[in-house]
């Protein structure tokens, strides 16, 4: 959080670094604990690539046979290497280390949530300090926006959300056929930290801001479009705590895979309330 400033004298500079901007040598005139927003950021931020990375790559303890809990880490699941009972969309994708089981869905969500508007701004702040802080000059001389590589790719999160939407669709499948047990239907604490999980999901995708644009955007009347009007009101309920469903949804899905692990591999049993 303290990377120096560029060279302020550089005349090409834009933003705080304009030549016709007070030139101030310190970084922030800020006396309060402004550093801590992006660090705690960075934190969550790394507590759930780390995790999410070593599981993906665990390729075990994914699948709970007696109750068809599936993780979302792990789901559809194309490998020829999954638990066929897990494999329900079919078995395609080599079996090799280097290659997660879920190869051909973690990059679209992992490219829906990068590219998302609120970890936009988030990551922005706390990962390249584009500023890291309001009245806290960032360390770059120069800001080219996202008109350029790799930045230019942010302009395609709508067509990410599309995708988001469909592998949220499999995952509440993946919820609804866990509801099953050695003698028939089942429930268990695992459906309940499944069907939350899920819930939570749908429910940062459709606070997304392309969702919202998608039921409401492109209209010149609302007053001709009642249908499309309520919709987009709902939508921009959920949007309004948008942020939140990012940062919760970050937690279910680590809850949900880490649940899953232990009974899958033996180290609890599953809380059942029926079957």
């Amino acid at each position: 959080m303290s990377a120096p400033t560029a060279d302020r004298s550089d005349p090409g500079g834009t933003g705080v670094f304009s030549p016709t901007r007070a030139q101030i040598s310190q970084r922030t005139l800020r006396t309060d604990s402004w550093w801590k927003s992006p660090l705690i950021t960075d934190l969550g931020f790394a507590a759930f690539v780390i995790y999410a990375t070593v599981r993906a790559f665990m390729q075990n303890n994914y699948y709970v046979a007696d109750y068809h809990y599936l993780t979302p880490f792990y789901s559809p699941c194309f490998s020829t290497g999954c638990v066929p009972e897990a494999s329900h969309f079919g078995q395609f994708l080599p079996d090799v280390w280097w290659l997660p089981y879920a190869a051909l869905s973690l990059p679209f969500l992992l490219l829906f949530r990068l590219t998302c508007y609120y970890y936009r701004g988030a990551y922005y702040r706390s990962v390249w300090q584009s500023p890291t802080a309001c009245a806290v000059a960032e360390p770059h001389a120069k800001y080219t926006g996202e008109t350029r590589l790799p930045l230019i790719i942010q302009n395609t999160h709508r067509y990410f959300f599309y995708i988001a939407g469909i592998i949220s669709v499999i995952n509440t499948y993946d919820a609804v056929e866990a509801f099953h047990s050695p003698s028939g239907f089942g429930f268990g604490l695992g459906n309940v930290i499944l069907v939350v999980n899920v819930v939570m999901l749908w429910v940062y995708t459709l606070s997304c801001h392309s969702c919202r644009h998608v039921v409401g955007g492109r209209l010149k009347h609302f007053s001709k479009h009642p249908v499309r009007y309520w919709l987009w009101g709902q939508v921009s309920k959920l949007n309004t705590r948008h942020k939140l469903y990012a940062w919760i949804t970050l937690g279910t899905l680590m809850l949900t895979d880490f649940y899953v692990m232990l009974v899958a591999s033996g180290t609890i049993s599953d809380l059942r309330f029926i079957g």
